[in-house]
Protein backbone atom coordinates (compact mmCIF):
# COMPACT_ATOMS: atom_id res chain seq x y z
CA UNK A 1 0.00 0.00 0.00
CA UNK A 2 1.51 3.14 -0.62
CA UNK A 3 1.78 6.09 1.92
CA UNK A 4 0.45 9.34 1.11
CA UNK A 5 0.48 12.53 3.00
CA UNK A 6 -2.35 13.81 4.92
CA UNK A 7 -4.44 16.90 3.80
CA UNK A 8 -3.36 19.43 5.80
CA UNK A 9 -3.95 22.67 3.30
CA UNK A 10 -3.12 23.81 -0.38
CA UNK A 11 -5.05 23.32 -3.53
CA UNK A 12 -7.40 20.57 -3.42
CA UNK A 13 -8.35 19.22 -7.11
CA UNK A 14 -11.67 17.57 -7.76
CA UNK A 15 -11.66 15.66 -10.72
CA UNK A 16 -14.77 15.17 -13.03
CA UNK A 17 -14.52 11.34 -14.16
CA UNK A 18 -16.97 12.55 -16.66
CA UNK A 19 -14.49 14.18 -18.97
CA UNK A 20 -12.21 12.07 -21.74
CA UNK A 21 -9.74 9.66 -19.89
CA UNK A 22 -7.18 10.55 -21.68
CA UNK A 23 -7.67 14.57 -21.38
CA UNK A 24 -8.45 14.24 -17.42
CA UNK A 25 -5.31 12.04 -17.22
CA UNK A 26 -3.07 14.70 -19.01
CA UNK A 27 -4.80 17.75 -17.30
CA UNK A 28 -3.93 15.82 -13.90
CA UNK A 29 -0.67 15.43 -14.89
CA UNK A 30 -0.23 19.35 -15.40
CA UNK A 31 -2.09 20.14 -12.08
CA UNK A 32 0.09 17.97 -9.85
CA UNK A 33 3.19 19.74 -11.66
CA UNK A 34 1.57 22.80 -10.92
CA UNK A 35 1.66 21.89 -7.17
CA UNK A 36 -2.13 20.59 -6.05
CA UNK A 37 -1.91 18.85 -2.69
CA UNK A 38 -4.81 16.55 -2.78
CA UNK A 39 -6.81 14.95 -5.55
CA UNK A 40 -10.74 13.55 -4.96
CA UNK A 41 -12.83 11.82 -8.09
CA UNK A 42 -16.36 13.44 -7.96
CA UNK A 43 -18.84 11.01 -8.47
CA UNK A 44 -20.12 11.97 -11.90
CA UNK A 45 -19.19 8.94 -14.14
CA UNK A 46 -20.36 8.31 -17.04
CA UNK A 47 -23.27 6.39 -17.52
CA UNK A 48 -21.86 3.31 -19.18
CA UNK A 49 -18.78 3.27 -16.51
CA UNK A 50 -18.56 -0.49 -14.97
CA UNK A 51 -17.10 -1.13 -11.66
CA UNK A 52 -13.69 -2.32 -13.59
CA UNK A 53 -13.62 0.52 -15.65
CA UNK A 54 -14.15 2.80 -12.46
CA UNK A 55 -11.21 0.57 -10.64
CA UNK A 56 -8.82 1.32 -14.28
CA UNK A 57 -8.78 4.74 -13.98
CA UNK A 58 -8.69 5.00 -10.28
CA UNK A 59 -5.51 2.90 -11.01
CA UNK A 60 -3.77 4.98 -13.81
CA UNK A 61 -4.81 8.36 -10.76
CA UNK A 62 -3.15 6.47 -8.16
CA UNK A 63 -0.11 5.80 -10.25
CA UNK A 64 -0.01 9.39 -11.18
CA UNK A 65 -0.66 11.12 -7.61
CA UNK A 66 1.62 8.60 -6.23
CA UNK A 67 4.34 9.96 -7.97
CA UNK A 68 4.02 12.98 -6.21
CA UNK A 69 3.03 11.94 -2.73
CA UNK A 70 -0.67 13.26 -3.31
CA UNK A 71 -3.66 11.46 -1.99
CA UNK A 72 -6.53 10.59 -3.74
CA UNK A 73 -9.71 10.36 -2.22
CA UNK A 74 -13.07 8.96 -3.87
CA UNK A 75 -16.47 11.05 -3.11
CA UNK A 76 -19.30 8.77 -1.23
CA UNK A 77 -17.79 5.16 -2.72
CA UNK A 78 -15.97 3.91 -0.05
CA UNK A 79 -16.32 0.88 -1.00
CA UNK A 80 -14.05 1.05 -3.57
CA UNK A 81 -11.31 1.79 -1.03
CA UNK A 82 -11.54 -2.21 -0.12
CA UNK A 83 -9.85 -3.21 -3.18
CA UNK A 84 -7.59 -0.14 -4.63
CA UNK A 85 -4.93 2.27 -3.34
CA UNK A 86 -7.17 5.70 -3.04
CA UNK A 87 -6.11 7.28 -0.03
CA UNK A 88 -9.34 8.13 1.25
CA UNK A 89 -13.32 9.13 0.88
CA UNK A 90 -15.17 12.29 1.00
CA UNK A 91 -18.63 12.47 2.33
CA UNK A 92 -21.03 14.99 1.09
CA UNK A 93 -23.22 14.26 4.44
CA UNK A 94 -22.82 12.73 7.21
CA UNK A 95 -22.76 8.87 7.27
CA UNK A 96 -24.31 6.31 9.00
CA UNK A 97 -22.01 3.90 9.83
CA UNK A 98 -18.45 5.33 9.56
CA UNK A 99 -17.21 2.32 12.18
CA UNK A 100 -18.43 -0.18 9.98
CA UNK A 101 -16.89 1.52 7.35
CA UNK A 102 -13.23 1.51 8.93
CA UNK A 103 -14.11 -2.18 9.57
CA UNK A 104 -15.09 -2.97 6.17
CA UNK A 105 -11.89 -1.62 4.44
CA UNK A 106 -9.28 -3.08 7.08
CA UNK A 107 -7.00 -0.34 6.94
CA UNK A 108 -6.19 3.07 7.63
CA UNK A 109 -7.83 5.93 5.37
CA UNK A 110 -8.42 9.62 5.01
CA UNK A 111 -11.93 11.10 5.81
CA UNK A 112 -13.03 14.48 5.45
CA UNK A 113 -16.58 15.43 4.53
CA UNK A 114 -18.42 18.92 3.24
CA UNK A 115 -20.09 21.14 5.42
CA UNK A 116 -22.74 24.45 4.23
CA UNK A 117 -24.01 26.45 7.50
CA UNK A 118 -24.86 23.68 9.62
CA UNK A 119 -22.00 23.81 12.38
CA UNK A 120 -23.36 20.39 13.83
CA UNK A 121 -21.38 19.21 10.94
CA UNK A 122 -18.42 19.91 12.30
CA UNK A 123 -18.84 19.18 15.57
CA UNK A 124 -19.99 15.49 14.58
CA UNK A 125 -15.96 15.64 12.27
CA UNK A 126 -14.56 16.86 15.26
CA UNK A 127 -15.79 14.23 17.33
CA UNK A 128 -15.30 11.27 15.09
CA UNK A 129 -11.68 12.43 14.25
CA UNK A 130 -12.16 12.89 10.73
CA UNK A 131 -8.93 14.60 8.74
CA UNK A 132 -10.75 17.90 6.68
CA UNK A 133 -13.69 19.71 6.78
CA UNK A 134 -14.63 21.73 3.28
CA UNK A 135 -16.99 24.09 3.21
CA UNK A 136 -19.65 24.94 0.07
CA UNK A 137 -20.12 26.52 -1.32
CA UNK A 138 -18.51 30.20 -0.80
CA UNK A 139 -19.29 32.12 -4.22
CA UNK A 140 -22.39 30.98 -6.90
CA UNK A 141 -21.18 28.15 -9.17
CA UNK A 142 -22.70 25.68 -11.03
CA UNK A 143 -20.31 22.98 -10.24
CA UNK A 144 -21.01 22.93 -6.60
CA UNK A 145 -24.73 22.04 -7.42
CA UNK A 146 -27.12 22.21 -4.59
CA UNK A 147 -24.83 23.30 -2.39
CA UNK A 148 -26.13 26.82 -0.81
CA UNK A 149 -23.53 29.93 0.24
CA UNK A 150 -22.07 29.64 3.24
CA UNK A 151 -22.04 32.97 5.69
CA UNK A 152 -18.71 34.11 6.83
CA UNK A 153 -19.28 33.80 10.53
CA UNK A 154 -19.84 30.18 9.98
CA UNK A 155 -16.09 29.71 9.16
CA UNK A 156 -15.26 31.93 11.93
CA UNK A 157 -17.25 29.88 14.19
CA UNK A 158 -15.77 26.59 12.96
CA UNK A 159 -12.39 27.72 13.25
CA UNK A 160 -12.74 28.39 16.72
CA UNK A 161 -14.71 24.86 17.11
CA UNK A 162 -11.66 23.23 15.37
CA UNK A 163 -8.29 22.89 14.58
CA UNK A 164 -8.52 20.48 11.63
CA UNK A 165 -7.75 21.80 8.26
CA UNK A 166 -10.59 23.64 6.18
CA UNK A 167 -10.98 23.86 2.83
CA UNK A 168 -13.37 26.36 0.88
CA UNK A 169 -14.79 25.74 -2.20
CA UNK A 170 -17.37 26.71 -4.27
CA UNK A 171 -16.66 29.57 -7.40
CA UNK A 172 -13.46 30.29 -6.02
CA UNK A 173 -10.95 32.15 -8.70
CA UNK A 174 -7.40 33.04 -7.97
CA UNK A 175 -9.25 37.17 -8.12
CA UNK A 176 -12.08 36.77 -5.85
CA UNK A 177 -9.65 34.52 -3.32
CA UNK A 178 -8.72 38.19 -1.97
CA UNK A 179 -11.94 38.43 -0.55
CA UNK A 180 -11.44 35.43 1.57
CA UNK A 181 -8.34 36.90 2.89
CA UNK A 182 -9.46 38.13 6.67
CA UNK A 183 -11.00 34.24 7.11
CA UNK A 184 -8.79 31.69 8.78
CA UNK A 185 -8.33 28.34 6.50
CA UNK A 186 -6.46 26.47 5.08
CA UNK A 187 -6.60 25.59 1.44
CA UNK A 188 -9.20 25.76 -1.56
CA UNK A 189 -10.85 22.92 -3.46
CA UNK A 190 -11.21 23.69 -7.11
CA UNK A 191 -12.94 21.94 -10.59
CA UNK A 192 -13.68 23.85 -13.41
CA UNK A 193 -10.83 26.79 -12.50
CA UNK A 194 -8.57 23.98 -13.40
CA UNK A 195 -9.63 21.67 -14.91
CA UNK A 196 -10.78 23.97 -18.11
CA UNK A 197 -8.07 25.98 -18.19
CA UNK A 198 -5.73 26.35 -20.88
CA UNK A 199 -2.76 24.91 -18.87
CA UNK A 200 -4.34 23.00 -16.17
CA UNK A 201 -0.45 23.57 -14.49
CA UNK A 202 -0.23 26.98 -14.76
CA UNK A 203 -4.04 27.41 -13.15
CA UNK A 204 -2.69 25.13 -10.68
CA UNK A 205 0.37 27.11 -10.00
CA UNK A 206 -1.37 30.86 -10.00
CA UNK A 207 -4.29 29.61 -7.22
CA UNK A 208 -1.13 28.12 -5.26
CA UNK A 209 0.42 31.56 -5.18
CA UNK A 210 -3.02 33.21 -4.81
CA UNK A 211 -3.19 31.28 -1.80
CA UNK A 212 0.32 31.48 -0.16
CA UNK A 213 -0.75 35.43 -0.93
CA UNK A 214 -4.01 35.92 0.36
CA UNK A 215 -4.82 32.99 3.41
CA UNK A 216 -4.37 33.96 6.73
Amino acid sequence: MRENSKITSGIYLVLDPSINQVVLLQKVQEALEGGVSALQIWNNWPADYSAADKKALIKDLVDLAGAYQVPLLINEEWELLKDTELSGVHFDDIPENLEGMKAAVGRDFITGITCSNNLDVIRWATENQLDYVSFCAVFPSSSAGSCELVRPETIREAREMTQMPLFLSGGITTENMLALKELDFDGVAVISGILNAASARESAAAYHHALNKYKT
